[in-house]
């Protein structure tokens, strides 16, 4: 029986299945492909020997030529590029594509539908920024509101037209109108976590600092860093920081989900770099804190073994995977218990979820730091929780919702819906 050929598509690359793409190859389950711009595909075949690339139409990166439609200009960009490359890759495999799973703004599948006979597969993290949600402290303008409609509209679009959408959380799924959501399927990725995961015996070496960390991608407000270095600033007003060390891991200078960085530059008129510098300015007892910054991945490998305990107090999010790093790897995490975490973090088994009050963290962080038993209990839980999502356990929930995608391209569930995008 001939192996289903599944194309994944993304401008970036590595990326969302990037793994996925390569386990389903490497373990024979489908003749997969990863489609991405010649130039990732430059830099990354010596490496990789199933990629394939795509010309985009135009420049896709920075400003496109109306700011209110930046969004489906790209997406109209990368699509017909994305268009062509596949129709020449089915000429020169002398076979249809059977699935296509594409980005759903970096691989921008809109154009796709009924051009080619392939399943399309769409994944959205999430429908719009509006929808994802922000600190009010830290507004939106008025022109990025009505230019986050248009990702909305694409997004929705897809939603209609695709034969699945995976999103990665049901919080995610949550973020869209009713009426969409029975043609959205659940699944986070799957991961291949190597050592070195965190030593309990770390815990009773004589003199050592508790290290009590945050760590993600970006010193955002919706990540809850803003929350991270309140929390420190008090352990120190109260005496609760000796002995201790304060981490915060993660790129003070990375693009975010929220609009806290222009409130900085518009605050400060340039004075102040960065929101990490705000905060520093509002809450100085946070001072302690160490920033390592963006570091290499076997540097953050070993950093997170070092962390006695993770404070993950989200604000808004739909998946992070820097979360599973940390679970997988045995870390103990303070999380919120909204959102998202309670879908991975189970309260009292693998972390502790909390609401968001500020006094129940502090007793929290004092509780945790004094029982150190309870501490491996987590910890032992959580890394049960990252075998779960390894990738060899993964790969098949997702192959059986692309053959749930084959099956309705093949029969629609609504008469007639084929064609009607």
């Amino acid at each position: 029986m001939q192996k289903p050929l599944i194309v994944f598509v993304g401008a970036v690359y590595p990326s969302q299945y990037t793994l996925l793409c390569s386990h389903l190859r490497a373990s024979g389950m489908a003749d997969s492909w990863f489609m991405t711009t010649p130039g990732h595909k430059a830099n990354h075949e010596k490496d990789c020997d199933h990629l394939l690339s795509f010309q985009p139409d135009g420049n896709i990166v920075g400003p496109q030529s109306y700011y209110y439609s930046s969004k489906v200009e790209r997406s109209a960009r990368i699509c017909r590029g994305v268009l062509k490359a596949l129709k020449d890759f089915e000429k020169a495999q002398g076979r249809r594509i059977d699935v296509v799973v594409a980005h759903s703004l970096w691989g921008a599948p809109n154009w796709l539908y009924d051009e080619l006979d392939a399943a399309v597969v769409s994944y959205i993290e999430f429908p719009s920024y509006r929808a994802h949600g922000c600190d009010p402290m830290y507004p939106p303008d008025e022109a990025q509101r009505l230019a986050d409609r248009n990702t909305e509209m694409l997004h929705f679009h897809q939603v209609l037209c695709s034969d699945l959408t995976i999103v990665p959380s049901a919080h995610a799924r949550s973020l869209f109108p009713p009426l969409l959501q029975d043609r959205i399927a659940v699944q986070f990725e799957g991961f291949d976590i190597q050592p070195p995961l965190r030593d309990p015996a770390t815990d009773t070496v004589p003199g050592r600092r508790f290290t009590l960390a945050f760590s993600a991608r970006d010193l955002s407000s919706a990540k809850g860093f803003e929350t991270y270095m309140r929390l420190v600033d008090r352990m120190v007003r109260e005496g609760d920081a000796q002995n201790t060390r304060f981490i915060a891991i993660g790129d003070d200078k990375a693009a975010t989900y929220g609009y806290e960085q222009q409130w900085v530059e518009r605050r400060y008129g340039g004075k102040v770099a960065s929101f990490r510098d705000h905060l520093l300015k509002v809450y100085p007892g946070a001072e302690v804190v160490e920033f390592p910054g963006r570091l290499p991945y076997a540097e953050f490998a070993a950093l997170l073994a070092e962390v006695d305990l993770f404070l993950y107090p989200l604000r808004h999010g739909v998946a992070n995977w820097g979360l599973m790093e940390i679970l997988a790897r045995g870390g103990c995490v303070i999380g919120t218990n909204w959102g998202f975490l309670p879908e991975l973090v189970q309260n009292d088994v693998n972390g502790l979820l909390l609401p968001d009050n500020d006094d129940a963290w502090i007793a929290a962080i004092r509780a945790l730091r004094a029982d150190p038993a309870r501490r491996a209990r987590y910890a032992r839980a959580a890394q049960e929780t990252g075998q779960k999502y390894h990738i060899s356990k993964i790969a098949p929930r997702f192959m059986a919702l692309f053959e749930r995608a084959l099956a309705q391209r093949r029969a629609p569930l609504l008469a007639g819906a084929q064609g009607a995008c």
